[in-house]
């Protein structure tokens, strides 16, 4: 019983490294829940830069908005 126990981190230890060897052997590239990640980032990311662009011109064009109905 002793034996097997000392074995045990033996089996784990090759277990892992045969893994993270076939890990290393995977040239399909990125999986799809990756890159779909990826895309909803770059959304993400033009959606801010398009708002801190449009941002003044949308307050200055509300104003107006707002000003014109309070003088009718």
């Amino acid at each position: 019983m002793i034996e097997k126990i000392t074995a045990l981190p033996l089996a784990a230890y090759i277990a892992l490294t045969g893994l993270f060897r076939d890990l290393k052997k995977d040239e399909r590239g990125l999986s799809g829940v990756v890159v779909a990640i990826l895309l909803i980032l770059v959304a993400v990311l033009a959606v801010v830069l398009i708002w801190g662009f449009l941002k003044d011109w949308l307050v200055k064009l509300w104003e107006q908005i707002v000003g014109a109905t309070n003088e009718l």
